[in-house]
């Protein structure tokens, strides 16, 4: 099979013809149709996470047919349209057993502890905890989104944040996870504040339906100053969907009293441990909560959505790549990320 592949860290990867891989034992080769380019694959590409061993594929989200099964798979055949999370669970652990496999002890992540999906075939493990069926209705390219960003964001807004209809909602970071979560809130009935320093991207919220934006590069006060004036006394949930210690400290500043942060944008090591501003979680009794993907069996609630257009996943797709062309666009990530989602089509 062609792989997009990388020998060292931060170095421009390679599109390589390698060996295809073996379906293991209760697992499944899926033969890719769309994948999307999500910062956290540069962040590995850069050498951010520890669990990455060289040479590597990047690709964590994506969707096509089954090519192969392993031994011991009962439900599902050669051919079937699916995707997965970017979690994929034991189904055994503690965390497993009590449905939350987005935590799993023993997880693993394709484009992170094994060889990911910017290639034209990718391993799905313990098919019967991780796969999951698409409906005619749901095209590969949106479905690729559904493998991190979108159900990250989904069940940041919904099961973790808890928005509800009336409610503010600020969105510190409009990236794919930040569009996918305004797109989401709307949806929900909330009135939402899209914070970001990119006009195409704020731009791109204000279609979704966000009732305000603020762009943090402009002057004109805080933040947080300026969320608390729109929202008339500050969010009632507010998520970072970027992941930096200034979109931290804005999203909880921007709360009002009893109000819920989400960390939703991922704070890697090599930026330091960041800081929060614990007085005003005590004073003001504030939630913090941290959301991370989304098990398989909870997409039985998103796709109908999805499936009957209440949510539209493939409104956040602003451009289609070609594998040969994957590696330079992971590259140029060093740079401000073109607003919304992008896919490669093997």
């Amino acid at each position: 099979m062609r792989a997009v592949i990388y020998e060292r860290f931060g170095e421009l990867p390679e599109l390589r013809e390698v060996p295809d891989p073996a379906p293991p034992p209760g697992g499944v080769v899926v033969a890719v149709r769309a994948t999307g380019l999500c910062r956290s694959d540069w962040h590995g590409w850069r050498g951010h996470d520890p669990d990455i061993r060289l040479p590597h594929v990047p690709g964590h989200e994506f969707a096509g047919r089954i090519a192969a099964v392993g031994a011991g798979v009962r439900d599902w055949q050669v051919g079937e349209r699916i995707t997965a999370p970017f979690v994929c669970a034991c189904g055994r652990c503690p965390a497993c057993l009590a449905g939350d496999q987005q935590v799993c002890h023993r997880q693993e992540q394709p484009g992170f502890t094994y060889w990911g999906s910017f290639a034209d075939l990718v391993v799905v493990p313990r098919a019967e905890t991780n796969l999951v069926r698409l409906g005619a209705g749901v095209d590969y390219a949106a479905a690729a989104t559904l493998g991190c960003r979108f159900t990250t964001a989904f069940r940041a807004v919904v099961h973790q944040g808890r928005a509800r209809a009336g409610e503010w909602v600020a969105v510190h970071g409009c990236g794919g996870v930040g569009l996918s979560a305004v797109m989401i809130a709307v949806a929900a009935g909330a009135r939402v504040v899209a914070v970001d320093v990119s006009a195409d991207a704020l731009a791109l919220a204000r279609r979704l339906g966000a009732t305000a934006v603020v762009n943090a590069a402009s002057p004109g006060g805080s933040t947080a100053d300026l969320v608390r004036e729109i929202t008339g006394g500050g969010a009632h949930l507010s998520l970072d969907a970027l992941g930096s210690q200034v979109t931290l400290t804005a999203s909880v500043e921007g709360l009002r009293r009893r109000g819920r942060h989400v960390q939703v944008g991922l704070l890697p090591a090599v930026s330091g441990r960041p800081t929060v501003p614990m007085e005003l979680v005590v004073a003001h009794e504030l939630e913090l909560l941290g959301s991370h993907g989304m098990p398989a069996h909870a997409y039985q609630e998103l796709l109908p959505l999805v499936e009957t257009g209440a949510l539209r996943p493939a409104e956040l797709i602003t451009g289609e790549l070609a594998l040969p062309d994957a590696a330079a666009a992971l590259a140029a990530l060093d740079g401000p990320a073109r607003a919304g989602i992008q896919i490669i089509v093997p």
